[in-house]
């Protein structure tokens, strides 16, 4: 059974529906003929298009001869230009800078910090006779607006991502960048997950400054057999599709039966030798989430 992170209220991609945007205002008292648009449009033409001149003569003569042909062909050009500009608005990313380090913190402080209880962010009573379809909801509406990623994990799946939490409790993970990949280091930590560009942590250590916290509440574990996780993460270092990309990642190595992915995460381990980054990266590629 496959994970869904999502971010709650956000949509991965925006998108610019034609029919959204207004017609232009037409006024009743007066109305000009297709010939009359044609002439005006050509003048616009000669103004703002530098190769005008060059085809003037040919595009005369099809405003000429057919007014409606000339505005129809116009407008079909500026439907196809407009179609490049439809997709995902977020510009490509960069790479992270090197940020400062975190405060370094005690050994029983920092496992206080660590581990993260439900019952700080939600009151467990009004859950108890819920089913379980009714607390995932309740957990998305919860989120709703928030700069988060959510999800909801099966007690199997969170049992097999203890158990390799114990044997792999580090590794890394690759996100896209603008003109290749960034890789991010992820470690277990009592009842969390934290993730720091690796370039941070190779200088920082312990004290690198995280880009990507998930918490795993295992409270309703045994009533309901569902734990709910929650990652926070730094918009200034990655967004919410990149808190998302690496949370699938995440679910495909530790909480999935899959050869290829576990073999990696032993190389990584137990033999950094034999390990390639660039398979890690080809598993990327080939993302598929539930294999």
């Amino acid at each position: 059974m496959a994970l869904l992170w999502i971010r709650p209220g956000k949509q991965c991609l925006r998108v610019i529906a034609l029919n959204q945007i207004p017609a232009v205002a037409t006024f009743r008292s007066f109305r000009m003929t297709a010939r009359q648009r044609s002439e005006k449009v050509l003048e616009q033409l000669k103004d703002s298009n530098p190769f005008f001149g060059k085809y003037a003569k040919k595009i005369s003569a099809v405003q000429q001869s057919s007014p409606e042909e000339f505005l129809a062909k116009l407008k079909s050009v500026e439907k196809e230009k407009t179609k490049a500009t439809v997709g995902p608005l977020e510009p490509a990313r960069d790479y992270s800078g090197l940020l400062n380090p975190k405060a370094p913190l005690g050994a029983k402080t920092q496992e206080d910090a660590a581990y993260k209880k439900l019952s700080d962010i939600m009151k467990l009573d009004l859950v108890e006779h819920r089913s379980v379809e009714e607390i995932k909801q309740i957990w998305l509406q919860y989120h709703q607006g928030k700069e988060v990623i959510c999800a909801a994990i099966p007690l199997k799946q969170y049992d097999l991502m203890m158990e390799r939490a114990k044997k792999f409790p580090v590794f890394i993970l690759p996100i896209p960048r603008s003109q290749g990949y960034e890789f991010m280091m992820l470690q277990f930590f009592a009842n969390t997950i934290h993730f720091t560009p690796l370039i941070n942590y190779q200088v920082h250590k312990e004290n690198a400054p995280e880009c990507l916290n998930i918490a795993m509440y295992a409270e309703l574990k045994q009533s309901k057999g569902l734990v709910l996780m929650r990652g926070e993460y730094d918009p200034k270092v990655i967004n919410g599709q990149e808190a998302q990309c690496l949370a699938n990642q995440l679910q495909m190595y530790y909480s999935q039966q899959n050869e290829s992915k576990l073999k990696l995460l032993e190389l990584f381990t137990h033999k950094p030798d034999q390990f390639k980054h660039i398979d890690v990266i080809e598993e990327l590629n080939n993302l598929k989430i539930g294999d």
